[in-house]
């Protein structure tokens, strides 16, 4: 395994934001962490915020751990795009804050204080 695996796959048709994933990536779960990070459109963001959450819509961010040290992300490029203006952030601001926000869900946190003190964090270590 690599020391810093990080796959990113693009399942749309849109242009990825140039972001340090892999440097925030290792700030919230190490090196050793393997992390897969997928950004896809609203109708499979739907299907699998359905599938594996019972929610009937898409999401923005999902995170989904496989283990210990593997997990993945899916981002909505589509939706991030329509929220960024109501989280008051430029949209390639929007896709940090929404990828370190599924970093911690991996990691195991909950929505609380303790999760947003954790973001706020790595935020500030790379200007989110």
């Amino acid at each position: 395994m690599n020391s810093e695996s990080l796959t990113i796959t693009n399942k749309t048709k849109g242009k990825l934001p140039r972001l340090p994933f892999l440097d925030m990536k290792n700030a919230a779960l190490g090196k050793n962490y393997e992390l897969s990070l997928v950004f896809i459109g609203e109708r499979r963001s739907r299907n699998l915020n359905a599938t594996y959450r019972n929610k009937h819509k898409s999401g923005n961010v999902l995170s989904f751990p496989l283990d210990k040290k593997t997990g993945e992300i899916f981002i909505c490029l589509v939706r991030a795009r329509r929220e960024a203006k109501s989280f008051d952030r430029p949209y390639e601001n929007f896709i940090a804050f929404l990828f370190i926000h599924g970093l911690l869900h991996l990691k195991g946190m909950d929505h609380g204080s303790t999760m947003e003190k954790a973001e706020e964090k790595i935020r500030a270590q790379f200007g989110v």
